[in-house]
């Protein structure tokens, strides 16, 4: 969205979410590293030294907001999980390698996972991590998540219902040993999509988290040690993540209500118990986040620096101009600062003059952009969700997305077009080849005559209205009164320069073919938030939801469609349904059948109105600190990789 997901929903989101780097001038001394090159190439050499402080820089008003490792729906984005929450709780899956999304077992708490000829059962070995708190990462820790997920799966963001996943298949998972976990399974999966996109959520829980009030005892919550799906296990669960959830700040009763535990999260004995390479040590509303090396950290990497700072910054140029004023170490270079366009979107086309002591970098994310448009909306006098829901409308919006016009003018050639829900950057064998074609390239006269053929009159720049109302095939469409105005409200999230241009860029476009756009502006975690799924009735009015930012696949990292676009999905916030999307889909969780079918039928149903990517990020690395790049695709944070160098 994940700015979220993992929104992520990417988004995700997500990002979603671009991968921002800085580094403060709180380090060891910072001589410019001999031997290296300026510009565009990644400096090497120099003598590593250990301690130093290094400040990474939020992307605008993306703030993370929630630290129990089981994110509600919400919640459920980049910032929290990939940015935040894996510096110091580790997920059971690590993904990425260099610039592929792929497993990294040298990175993860489990060993490869082992299937049985029927894929049914599961078997996973632990590696050696220890809590903080001196206990080892065990078995049962991954039961008490699963538990936890069996009897709280829909406060969990990335709970697809019906479509046989994680917890709904999973008949049984017991510790087998300290070290061994075993999931039985009611049926055959694809094993890939399994591990990709249902062992990658499971993140271990510690024994000292199965409570229900402060003070008591580790374990004494019953979810730790409870028979998996049993009736008194679930309620166990349910009080003991009431506890947790309540401790972080959320309400389970009233998940929209305002975090009152941020101060805490840094002195809450609870959210000190880690198995990750940092510990929090300072944390506050506004996003000023400090982190230390968790010195009982047995993974591989080890932290070298002495402290990890994630500032906040309320829009882009702030961000440059403490870059311009020697305030950070590394940062990100806003596209709308930089000095030449680029011919390939693969090649940094110049550095900027003005940060000569850097050099520059350029990443795309595993992910794509785009907004969701809610077919169940009240708005419009009742009828927005009955214009969404129809597919003329939905074709006629794409093709007013001029998405080369905008990845040309606005992102300076840094960015990709993105016909459906498989990313074109970075690239991999995922993309079909029917993604690769735009099915609906922008012209404003086929966007007008698709309306027009249905019933609608043209008002180029004002509003359209409907002219024809009914059920025919030139006719408007069910439940759209005669003299309806072809008219919605966007909110979109604010603090992206370049995000802001494109988005006026596609509103011109749609009101020039009289689709009449009220826009307003809040920020990401408002936007995101409002982008909720629900069920028609006078409560459920947003329209449309544009948090500026990508879905990031991940955790679940197989680019299929049960978590987006199956009926009843988490982060399916529009409610699309197709009972052939959904067949589809299953058929790429369960057969060894390609994506091909799935992309290619959302590329053209047009579940979500699909957005050029941009470049993740242009980061700008002074020449003394190393283990920046390669950035994660999946935009998780490794700053226990980071050190400084004479």
């Amino acid at each position: 969205m994940r700015r979220t997901r993992a929104m992520l929903t990417v988004a995700a989101v997500m990002a979603a979410a671009a991968l921002l780097l800085a580094a403060c001038s709180s380090s060891p001394s910072t001589p410019s590293a001999s031997g290296t090159a300026k510009g565009t190439t990644v400096p090497t050499g120099g003598t590593p030294q250990t301690g130093g402080t290094a400040t990474w820089a939020e992307l605008p008003g993306t703030a993370p907001n929630f630290i129990f490792p089981f994110d509600p729906p919400g919640l459920f984005s980049v910032s929290n999980i990939s940015q935040f929450q894996y510096l110091m709780y580790r997920p059971l899956y690590w993904f990425g390698q260099g610039t592929t999304p792929d497993l990294n077992l040298s990175l993860s708490v489990g060993k490869n996972p082992v299937y049985s000829s029927d894929s049914k059962t599961i078997t996973i070995d632990l590696n050696n991590y220890v809590w903080s708190n001196g206990e080892t990462v065990t078995a049962q820790d991954v039961v008490f998540w699963m538990n936890m997920m069996h009897a709280e799966k829909n406060s969990f963001g990335a709970y697809v219902p019906g479509i046989n996943a994680i917890p709904d298949d999973v008949t049984n998972v017991v510790a087998t040993s300290p070290t061994e976990v075993t999931f039985t399974l009611s049926g055959a999966v694809n094993t890939n999509w399994y591990t990709y996109n249902n062992l990658s959520q499971v993140t271990p829980m510690p024994k000292a988290w199965d409570i229900t009030a402060k003070g008591a005892a580790a374990g004494s919550g019953g979810c730790f040690s409870g028979a998996y799906g049993t009736a008194a296990t679930d309620a166990a669960c349910t009080k003991v993540f009431d506890f947790l959830a309540t401790s972080a700040g959320y309400d389970p009763s009233n998940p929209k209500a305002a975090n009152n535990s941020f101060s805490t999260y840094a002195t809450n004995p609870i959210w000190q118990v880690v198995d990750g390479p940092w510990h929090l040590t300072s944390f506050d509303a506004t996003g000023n986040i400090t982190m230390a090396p968790n010195p009982t950290y047995t993974g591989p990497v080890k932290p070298k620096l002495t402290k990890f700072i994630e500032a906040p910054f309320t829009d882009e140029p702030t961000e440059y101009n403490a870059l311009l004023g020697g305030k950070l170490q590394v940062g990100y270079l806003p596209l709308a600062n930089v000095t030449k366009a680029t011919p390939n979107p693969n090649v940094v086309a110049a550095q900027d003059p003005r940060l000569s002591g850097f050099y520059l970098n350029e990443y795309y994310g595993w992910e794509f952009a785009y907004f969701p448009v809610n077919l169940n909306s009240a708005g419009n006098g009742g009828a927005a969700g009955k214009i969404i829901s129809q597919l003329y409308f939905r074709q006629a919006m794409q093709t007013l997305v001029d998405q080369p016009a905008i990845i040309s003018k606005v992102f300076k050639g840094y960015g990709a077009p993105e016909y459906g829900p498989v990313p074109v950057l970075p690239v991999t064998n995922f993309l079909s080849s029917g993604e690769k074609t735009n099915p609906y390239p922008y012209s404003l006269s086929n966007a007008e005559k698709l309306l027009s053929s249905h019933g609608w009159k043209i008002n180029a720049g004002g509003t359209d209205t409907c002219t024809d109302p009914g059920t025919g095939a030139n006719q408007c469409g069910a439940g759209i009164p005669k003299g309806t105005p072809l008219t919605f409200n966007l909110q979109f999230a604010t603090g992206i320069t370049t995000q802001t241009e494109a988005v006026n860029d596609e509103i011109s476009s749609w009101e020039a073919a009289g689709i009449h756009i009220n826009e307003t502006t809040s920020t990401f975690d408002t936007v995101i938030g409002n982008a909720t799924a629900c069920t028609p009735g006078p409560s459920c009015t947003w329209e449309f939801e544009d948090w500026a930012g990508s879905w990031v696949y991940s955790p679940d990292i197989y680019p299929t469609g049960e978590e987006l676009f199956a009926t009843g999905a988490v982060a399916n916030y529009g409610s699309y349904s197709n009972p052939q999307a959904d067949n589809f889909i299953k058929q790429t969780d369960f057969t060894n059948a390609s994506l091909a079918n799935y992309e290619n039928l959302m590329a053209k149903d047009v579940p979500v109105i699909y957005l050029p990517d941009q470049v993740q990020s242009l980061t700008e690395t002074q020449n003394n600190l190393r283990g920046v790049v390669p950035q994660n695709p999946l935009s998780t944070i490794t700053p226990e990789n980071w050190y400084f160098v004479k």
